[in-house]
């Protein structure tokens, strides 16, 4: 039993091999199949790939040469429909170079008719200028003068008819320009005057330091007179030290020496110690001080009548002004006043209103100069605008602001009319007698110098006028005429605060005798 077991393991263990070799083969050959299988598939997709790609670029070169002709009819449509258009512009060129060629001939033709014509109507003129010389002869031999003597003979008749009527017309004119423009004119100035007002300062020529006792006299004089000859000489003031209790009176016509002196004194009775050193070192602080304070005076000034942007010397100038006075009046108070009622009127005229101010506060700036400066205050201050480059109708307006030249824009006149009205103010400037006297007896020598002048009176201080003519040799449209020469030339010859009413008058009388 166990040797048949044995035989069947051992048959089953020979048989084992055999059975795998078949198990393989079977497989092997179901592999085969399968990959055969696939390999044919795989031919059969490539070829119905093949097939469809094929198709594809069949159908896109179809596609790209159907665009590709769409595209040439396309191009070939444009290209003929711009050859039609170059020919239809090619013989509208012809056309016009046709009609061209047409109408220059015709220019041709009438510039040779022309030249012709004006050949002809040469030969016409010599020959009515000819006849013209022939009569103008014939004339002078039948009128027994020349030309030139019976033009003049004309031209005085001519002379004296439109003289009148010039004088009337002027006296129309000049009666509806008062009653259209004098209502207006009057409105403006007294609006403005109205509207500004400021202070008055009034011109001195000494200042007067308060002591705390009258040793101090003796002190500030020093020994052998040392202090009081050092401060005269650093200040270039005077000092009057008299028998007024506890005060010292400094005397100069330069303001700006008399503060700086003022507040040396000061700050050396304050201090105490007065010597020559002391001394020359206060006047140095005191001139320090009132430099800073001529600055801060001329900004304060700028920045009240909203004027900026001016340059740091001019301020400095401004603030100078502050010790400057003309008949007493204040300049730096008259310069704010004046920018004031310019800025005032331009306003009512229309007119550049910061411009207007800028040009009112720097009328006067060379008044701040004008004693250490050769000149007169106008050259002296439209100079000055030009070298720190000021607009030049702010240095037209400072060069005609009293006439020296004309005016060149309305704001000009409006700094003109500005300065006469601050002038003017009921005490705000006052004369000399001597001064004053010279003014009066000027006036009447330019009145009595016009012919036909009888008299004249200058009264109410010099503000007016009146002029007595001769009645047989000044007529009444005349008058008129003389009216405006004397007012010309008083503009032209006197310098005097606000206007002067020139009067003329005439007076017809009848006289008889009954015998």
């Amino acid at each position: 039993m166990t040797y048949v077991f044995v035989i069947i393991i051992v048959i089953l263990i020979a048989a084992l091999p055999i059975t795998w070799k078949a198990a393989i083969d079977r497989k092997t050959k179901d592999d085969a199949a399968k990959i055969g299988t696939a390999e044919e598939k795989a031919r059969v997709i490539i070829d119905d790939a093949l097939k469809t790609a094929e198709t594809k670029k069949r159908e896109a070169l179809l596609e790209v040469k159907e665009q590709s002709l769409a595209a040439k009819n396309e191009v070939d449509r444009e290209i003929k429909d711009r050859r039609a258009e170059i020919s239809k512009q090619e013989r509208r060129i012809q056309s016009k170079e046709d009609t061209l060629d047409r109408k220059m001939d015709a220019m041709e033709k009438r510039e040779s008719d022309f030249a012709s014509k004006e050949a002809e109507l040469k030969k016409k003129q010599k020959k009515v200028d000819e006849l013209h010389d022939d009569a103008v002869k014939e004339l002078e031999r039948i009128a027994g003068m020349t030309t030139d003597e019976a033009k003049e003979i004309l031209y005085n008749r001519v002379q004296d008819d439109v003289k009148v009527d010039v004088a009337k017309l002027y006296r129309e004119l000049v009666e509806k320009a008062k009653d259209d423009a004098g209502k207006k004119a009057k409105e403006i100035v007294v609006n403005s005057i109205q509207r500004c007002a400021v202070d008055h300062v009034s011109e001195t020529t000494i200042s007067v330091v308060q002591l705390p006792n009258d040793e101090m006299k003796g002190r500030i004089i020093g020994r052998e007179g040392r202090n009081i000859r050092t401060i005269e000489t650093m200040t270039g003031v005077d000092l009057i030290i008299d028998d007024t209790p506890e005060a010292v009176v400094l005397s100069g016509f330069d303001p700006i020496r008399r503060e700086i002196a003022r507040i040396a004194l000061e700050k050396l009775i304050v201090d105490g110690r007065i010597h020559p050193a002391r001394i020359e070192e206060m006047v140095e602080k005191a001139r320090k001080e009132v430099e800073a304070r001529m600055r801060e005076d001329g900004e304060a000034a700028a920045f009240e009548v909203g004027v900026h942007n001016l340059h740091p010397e001019l301020i400095k100038l401004l603030g100078r002004m502050r010790f400057r006075t003309s008949y007493g009046q204040n300049a730096l108070k008259h310069s704010i006043e004046v920018a004031e009622l310019t800025g005032l009127m331009a306003a009512e005229c229309g007119c550049d209103i910061r411009m207007a101010k800028r040009a009112g506060l720097l009328h006067d700036i060379g008044k701040s100069i004008d004693h250490e400066v050769e000149g007169s205050h106008i050259q002296i201050g439209a100079d000055l605008c030009r070298k720190y480059k000021e607009n030049d109708l702010i240095i037209n307006a400072v060069e005609a602001h009293h006439g020296d030249v004309e005016p060149t824009s309305l704001i000009a006149c409006l700094v003109q009319a500005a300065d006469a009205i601050s002038a003017a103010r009921p005490g705000a400037r006052r004369e000399t007698l001597d001064t004053y006297t010279n003014r009066l007896k000027q006036l009447e020598d330019i009145t009595n110098s016009f012919k036909g002048v009888e008299k004249s009176f200058a009264i109410q201080a010099g503000r007016e006028v009146r002029i007595m003519v001769m009645p047989d040799q000044v007529n009444d449209s005349e008058m008129v005429l003389l009216a405006r020469d004397i007012s010309k030339q008083i503009e032209a010859e006197l310098e005097y605060p606000g206007q002067i009413k020139v009067s003329v008058i005439r007076e017809s009388r009848a006289v008889d005798y009954a015998k």
